[in-house]
């Protein structure tokens, strides 16, 4: 499984690199904290395949990384080519990125 750091996101986002973002946490943890991108849950991710790209990379992340990788392993049995999981998932980007971040 291909993986992102956040830093290398974060440069990702100042340098406007066309790639999807996709946030596959719960939505009451989507509303807490969130990093701009599209919320598709966990759950849903396989119902809601047809709006993730495979024409671009996409970046999926939830608040640690494992939900995330369960999703990543979900679409690439359908056979998606272009996902990166972020390292570390929120948690990650608020301690390395934004301290100001709420956390749970």
């Amino acid at each position: 499984m291909q993986e992102i750091t956040v830093k290398e996101l974060k440069q990702k986002i100042d340098n406007k690199e066309d790639f999807q973002l996709i946030d596959v946490r719960e939505t009451f943890e989507y509303e807490m904290s969130n990093l701009d991108g599209e919320n598709i849950p966990l759950s849903g991710v396989l119902i809601e395949a047809d709006k993730i790209s495979q024409d671009k990379p996409v970046i999926v992340h939830c608040r640690s990384g494992k939900r995330s990788a369960v999703a990543i392993m979900q679409l690439e049995d359908l056979g998606y080519t272009n996902l990166y999981n972020l390292k570390g998932g929120i948690l990650a980007w608020a301690a390395e990125i934004d301290p100001s971040m709420r956390v749970y």
